[in-house]
């Protein structure tokens, strides 16, 4: 069961079509492209933009929270055409479709004008095929670095099986981490990965993610934070794992990502006009007091390879540890929003202690209608009586969240009459209304112990309670489901997600 696992993601890969095949289909011809009708995007550079701000970069940390997908989205875009020396790439998935597709020809348009771009993408979930990063990867000025690549890039199905039977442990360790660094200014962290679903671009899912911008001051941990993962020996070239292209071929596919990134059926006008307007929805940020400055803004992240070989669970990690001594510390109340939520031991007694000492304790995350995750969802189940013995007020997001459309921000949702159905991703910890914490940690024994994370420390009561407002919104009845000793949302699911949860239970709960 535990092999399986790990292959269902190779398999349907593998079955899936690939970034070349879509690049080179008939309709990217030169001839039916419209690069000819784009225009650069014009107005203020990233440094003339940020330089009224210099002297506060230089000692706090410039933060705005970015909670639609479309505008997360469009601060990437803008970022990334803007910058003139340097693009730093962390993810834990980069997909093959549309916004896949759009973001590597962002960054390869940055490497064709001189920008030094670094790509690490985590190997189990990088959907792409080995021919295309190839040739992203050929460019000079754009390098592309798999981490532990046990399983997939460069590997047969035989050998990726021999990998797993042989280090279980060592293939489940994945990179969760999410950032993106441009000129070393500006960095945007969170919840997001790349893919069409997480930018409100899915016809029929989507995530409920959030992400922070992020400027100055805090911006050179996340930097050294990509440097240790960079050098370090699980991260490696992909021209290492894979064989040669055919000369000429890399050339190729650079006219044709240009092409379909050109062409406004896949980049829509639309997204272009908002991305235009950057500079001015900036000013006014500032103008107003939504871009906040913060003294003393923190990242942690895990160092690669947490808790390999010998260490077991025992070392958990820097994430795990700053987020358990958070709560410990914790003086009146604690706030998450989470995905996942298969807790242990550990975290029942860290919540009761909480409890007893007058904390308050609210959680919001998936119901069955909503998660991504059958399996992860029947961790849950399994400890959801315990959870509220420990006195959590737990909140299960509704398929039909009534807030969906003031979120779902993109020109996609905008024509579509039928919303998709909306499951939470974000990540966030509030406590004691005062303390923002937002990234990549979900509440499961997977981010405790095997994957790397990522979390960015935030004090500053305003944020912390322009978030809780969010919350608050969505754990009202229109939007989220209270769960009570009494009562729960599963019969609201469908019966295959009903099935699959109860299938689920094959899976042990250390690895969800």
């Amino acid at each position: 069961m535990r092999v399986c696992l790990v292959f269902a993601a190779l398999l349907s890969s593998a079955c899936a079509t690939t970034m070349v095949d879509r690049l080179l289909e008939g309709d990217l011809r030169p001839e039916r492209s419209f690069c000819a009708m784009a225009k650069a995007l014009g107005g203020p550079t990233l440094d003339e933009m940020l330089s009224p701000f210099a002297e506060r970069m230089a000692q706090q940390t410039g933060v705005h929270v970015l909670e639609d997908g479309a505008g997360a989205m469009v601060a990437r875009a803008w970022l990334g055409e803007k910058a003139t020396r340097s693009i730093e790439v962390q993810y834990f998935i980069f997909s093959a479709d549309n916004v896949g597709l759009i973001a590597a020809d962002m960054l390869l348009r940055a490497a064709e004008r001189g920008v030094k771009v670094r790509i690490i993408v985590d190997d189990l979930l990088v959907d792409t095929d080995a021919e295309f990063l190839q040739a992203l990867d050929a460019h000079p000025n754009l390098e592309i670095r798999i981490y532990n690549p046990l399983i997939k890039t460069g590997l047969t199905l035989p050998k990726a099986l021999f990998n797993t039977l042989k280090d279980f442990r060592g293939v489940n360790q994945r990179m969760h981490n999410k950032t993106f660094i441009i000129d070393g200014k500006a960095v945007i962290t969170g919840g997001r990965n790349v893919a069409d679903e997480y930018f409100d671009f899915n016809p029929t899912f989507n995530f409920r993610d959030r992400d922070l911008l992020l400027l100055g001051g805090v911006v050179t941990q996340v930097s050294s934070s990509f440097e240790q993962f960079w050098g370090h020996t699980l991260s490696v070239p992909v021209n290492r794992l894979l064989k040669p292209l055919v000369p000429g071929r890399a050339q190729k596919l650079w006219a044709q990502l240009h092409h379909y990134s050109c062409d406004p059926n896949h980049f829509w006008p639309q997204v272009h006009e908002r991305i235009a307007r950057v500079p001015e929805s900036f000013m006014a940020l500032a103008q107003s007091g939504r871009l906040a400055w913060v003294n003393n803004a923190v990242f942690v992240s895990d160092d690669p390879g947490k808790n390999a070989g010998d260490k077991g669970l025992k070392g958990l990690g820097l994430s795990t540890n700053t987020l358990i001594d958070l709560v410990r510390k914790a003086k009146r109340s604690v706030v998450i929003q989470t995905p996942y939520l298969v807790t242990t031991e550990l975290s029942h007694k860290l919540f009761s202690a909480a409890s007893e000492r007058g904390v308050s304790i609210k959680i919001i995350t998936n119901s069955l209608a909503t998660t991504d995750n059958p399996a992860a969802f029947r961790g849950y189940q399994r400890v959801r009586a315990k959870l509220l013995a420990a006195g959590v007020e737990i909140f299960e997001f509704r398929p039909d969240a009534e807030m969906r459309r003031a979120i779902m921000t993109s020109s996609l949702i905008k024509t579509m009459d039928k919303l998709p159905v909306f499951g939470i991703h974000a990540k966030t910890m509030i406590v004691d209304e005062s303390l923002l914490v937002v990234g990549t940690f979900n509440l499961d024994p997977r981010s405790a112990h095997l994957n790397t994370e990522c979390i960015a420390l935030v004090p500053d009561e305003g944020l912390a309670a322009q978030v809780l407002n969010v919350l608050d919104i969505e754990m009202r009845p229109e939007n989220s489901w209270a769960v009570t000793t009494d009562f729960n949302p599963d019969s609201k699911a469908s019966f295959g997600l009903r099935f699959k949860a109860w299938i689920s239970g094959l899976v042990p709960a250390s690895i969800l």
